[in-house]
């Protein structure tokens, strides 16, 4: 966020790529905090949320299929699709997917992509794992309220690891 200018920070469209509103608000945070000299202050750019506002929505975080095997990543894939989960089935809402990229050996969460129902609210679960670096067994094990589409996001890892419940 700094510049070359000595004094002058930049943030948001002006700073770069992605062209995001929260990566923007984020910066504007993270540079305050960073003048006033927080040594933890800063944006890990590889967790910014893209989201799709559109139906059905699309939302994603972290690394596609692709960028994970082409870093010479070994992964698994879970998908789990909307037409498998209680609540969107009774929302008749049923198109799309919540899926996770996973790393096989040390199972990190590597990328999630969800197409579907409110996909741009429940992707924050996803960005907060990643944040904390969670293992997908422990996005297994957080509970999930049912019937919620939130159950989608377990079930997806669930896939990941080779032993989905409800599909």
């Amino acid at each position: 966020m700094r510049t070359p200018v000595q004094g002058l920070y930049a943030i948001g469209d002006v700073a770069g790529p992605p062209l995001l509103a929260h990566k923007g608000s984020h910066e504007g945070v993270a540079c305050v905090e960073a003048i006033h000299g927080d040594e933890h202050a800063g944006i890990n750019y590889e967790n910014i949320p893209n989201c799709t506002y559109c139906h059905p929505e699309v939302a994603s975080v972290g690394l596609t299929e692709e960028q994970a095997r082409e870093g010479g990543r070994e992964i698994e894939v879970g998908v789990f699709p909307w037409s498998a989960n209680g609540r969107a089935l009774t929302a008749g809402d049923t198109e799309g997917f919540v899926k996770i990229i996973r790393d096989k050996k040390y199972s990190e969460l590597l990328g999630a992509h969800i197409v579907g129902p409110h996909a741009t609210e429940l992707i924050a679960e996803f960005v907060v794992g990643r944040h904390l670096e969670t293992t997908v067994e422990e996005m297994d094990r957080a509970m999930h309220p049912h019937p919620t589409l939130s159950e989608a996001v377990g079930e997806a890892a669930l896939a990941s690891l080779g032993h989905a419940l409800h599909i």
